[in-house]
């Protein structure tokens, strides 16, 4: 009976976890609490007062659009993007990279691509973001940050991209 009351244990668990992973959705709901007046009042209460606790629910919901015309892969390699590029900057070539390699979210390099060329991103903004990520970690002149951003070892950003991002950063000053 130990056994029994230990393997249903184990699978209730194991639901619990998957249903902690796989449950999450883009949207969220927060629900708050708003009291009014919590203090004794001199008015009279009356039939038409209102009530004491309202209950207010707000839908997080992501505002971006999913894309039109993209297959089910294309559409979560978006999604994919997304959440790589609200964590740190990253060029085209190398966001595309990140999306198609083995080491990273193994899409196929056309789904990869589509993906990423239906965001609407600006590179150079990214550019600048790599830019002072580098710099908060060690320092670099002006032509070593340029080289770093857009070398194929580097970042793999565009020249101009690079040469941008590193000026706005504050290496080129």
């Amino acid at each position: 009976m130990k056994k029994l009351f230990k393997w249903v244990a184990i699978i209730f668990v194991g639901f619990i976890i998957i249903g902690v992973i796989f449950g999450n959705d883009d949207s969220q709901t927060v629900t708050a609490d708003a009291r009014i007046d919590e203090s004794p009042s001199e008015q009279p209460v009356t039939a038409a007062a209102p009530e004491q606790i309202k209950s207010t629910t707000v839908d997080v919901v992501k505002e971006e659009a999913e894309p039109e015309g993209l297959s089910r892969p294309q559409k979560n390699a978006v999604r994919s993007a997304e959440q790589y590029i609200s964590m740190t900057g990253f060029s085209r070539k190398g966001l595309i990279g990140q999306l198609s390699s083995d080491g990273g979210e193994g899409y196929d390099v056309t789904d990869a691509t589509i993906a990423v060329d239906s965001l609407n991103i600006e590179w150079n903004e990214q550019a600048v973001r790599s830019a002072r990520q580098y710099l908060d970690m060690m320092g670099f002149s002006c032509n070593s940050l340029i080289e770093q951003l857009s070398s194929d070892g580097g970042e793999g950003y565009t020249v101009d991209q690079a040469t941008y991002g590193a000026q706005q950063a504050g290496a080129c000053s």
